[in-house]
């Protein structure tokens, strides 16, 4: 699965479990999970909406967002790197993850690129782990 801003996979396991593994393969790339939306449970709270499970990481490598941040203090806007993990209508789970490289090369800047590189690769890490 790609697009132009993300890139993903469907994976042989339940939501549950992608959710986890997701996690601790980010965190062996050096990656924390900063924040995590239930999108599901909001829509449901929010809009008495029923969506298939859908939750929001936002992740972030404290070492390589420094780096980002001194080159350009305002990409803050442009952070955490966010990986989704979702049941689709069909009842498989995907994990997709946002493409830094698509992302931060709204910043034009070559310092920038050579730390969306890294970090995408780390990304592809994660995402061929699971």
């Amino acid at each position: 699965m790609l697009s132009k801003y993300a890139f993903g996979k469907t994976v042989n396991m339940s939501y549950e479990e992608a959710v986890a593994r997701a996690t601790a393969a980010l965190a062996k790339e050096g990656f924390g999970v900063l924040t995590e939306i239930d999108v599901a449970a909001t829509l449901k709270k929010k809009l008495d909406k029923d969506i298939p499970p859908y939750r929001i990481l936002g992740a972030c490598n404290p070492q390589l967002a420094n780096r980002a941040l001194e080159a350009e203090p305002q990409i803050g806007a442009l952070l955490p790197c966010n990986v989704v993990v979702r049941v689709d209508a069909g009842g498989r789970t995907i994990v997709e993850i946002m493409d830094p490289r698509a992302v931060l090369q709204l910043v034009g800047r070559p310092e920038i690129a050579a730390i969306a590189s890294e970090v995408r690769s780390r990304l592809e890490r994660v995402l061929a782990s699971l």
